[in-house]
């Protein structure tokens, strides 16, 4: 069974993901990528990092006003390691399998099929980035993903009555 509250495990790590989200959140953007999980996996920390930065080093070009980028997906499970000494003569310094819980070295985000763990809005204009962001953050994940593209509905003002 995954820990996932800091108050049983202590020692657990902070997640390094440094950011949630980037970018200017406006609403006039054209597209909104979705990076969708086709596993049942965990993605570690670190990796859901990597694919963050991946995706922020394409679209940061455009320039910070010009895009969103958020990480859905939140790594909340911590994870345990019994650290076992590989020399010789270590059969006498550790116990083996004898009260093996383990030290807290990282967290995970479980993920299962269809979660999104990545967002990305951008502007018509930067449809091409912002289809190459989310392949380079896809390519930095534990398991195969896909990209959904959703267009986004403009706001219609409403009509003002014929004056009379």
């Amino acid at each position: 069974m995954a820990y996932t509250s800091k108050k049983f495990a202590p020692g657990a790590p902070n997640p390094k993901v440094a950011r949630f989200t980037t970018g200017k959140s406006r609403s006039d953007y054209d597209y909104k990528f979705k990076l969708v999980s086709d596993g049942r996996v965990q993605i570690r920390h670190n990796a859901l990092e990597a694919a963050r930065v991946a995706a922020s080093k394409k679209v940061t070009l455009l320039g910070e006003e010009n895009f969103l980028l958020r990480v859905v997906t939140y790594p909340h499970v911590i994870l345990r390691e019994n650290k076992m000494i590989a020399t010789a003569g270590a059969d006498r310094l550790q116990e083996g399998m004898r009260k093996a819980f383990g030290k807290p070295i990282g967290l995970a985000a479980r993920v299962g099929i269809g979660s999104i763990i990545l967002e990305l809005s951008v502007k018509a204009e930067n449809f091409e980035k912002g289809k190459e962001a989310m392949w380079a953050a896809g390519t930095k994940l534990p398991m195969k993903t896909h990209v959904e593209i959703a267009q986004l509905s403009k706001p219609v003002a409403p009509e003002t009555p014929p004056a009379v």
